[in-house]
């Protein structure tokens, strides 16, 4: 069954998280599921992203050429960010060997495809033509290096990782329409099922 593709997807705040957050509840074993299990989903994926991610990308549009062929590559990249980026949340810092594996990752990012990139001021360069995905996601993950790690969040409900770009860095949940409701919502049916309980006591 296809994925809906819809701006929720694309919480995390950076193309690099979004694209990690593509594994849903993280942590369980038991629940856990990988939205690229499905190959045709990565460029699915990317076509969205190129929308929702169109500020972070300088209106570069990305491209799939062959997603089975990028896949491992893709995959790569997801899993090393994750772990990097999930470790320095509670450690507001990198772990050395994470990062090394990451930065292994990102090139082979680069190196699958022949772009030309561009500066600090356009990262993903010429916004005239199509960027490879797996080029794209390398930028974004290296990008993310620069940043504050205290602007890294893990979703209190969902357990995705997000950027925290609130004034007060106060934010708990990835999406507030969604984690922050469900969570409410839960939080409110254990009150009254607890009033409950009590009153048959």
């Amino acid at each position: 069954m296809a994925v809906s593709w819809i701006q929720h997807r694309f919480a995390g705040g950076a193309l690099a998280l979004d694209t990690a957050n593509t594994v849903v509840l993280r942590g369980d074993p038991e629940r856990n599921f990988d939205r690229f299990e499905d190959r045709a989903e990565i460029t699915r994926f990317a076509e969205a992203a190129s929308m929702f991610r169109s500020e972070e990308l300088g209106g570069r549009r990305l491209k799939v050429d062959d997603a089975e062929k990028i896949a491992p590559v893709v995959l790569e990249i997801r899993e090393a960010t994750d772990r990097l980026f999930r470790d320095a949340v509670p450690a507001g810092a990198f772990n050395t060997g994470h990062l090394s594996v990451f930065l292994k990752a990102c090139s082979k990012g680069f190196t699958a495809s022949a772009e030309r990139l561009g500066g600090a001021e356009r990262p993903f360069g010429d916004p005239a033509t199509p960027l490879a995905f797996e080029a794209a996601l390398a930028v974004s993950a290296t990008s993310l290096l620069g940043g504050d790690t205290r602007r890294l969040r893990i979703c209190g409900n969902c357990r995705w990782l997000f950027l925290d770009r609130s004034r007060n860095s106060s934010r708990l949940w990835c999406d507030m329409a969604v984690c922050g409701n469900r969570r409410k919502a839960s939080r409110h049916y254990q009150r009254r099922k607890a009033v409950r309980e009590v009153s048959r006591d």
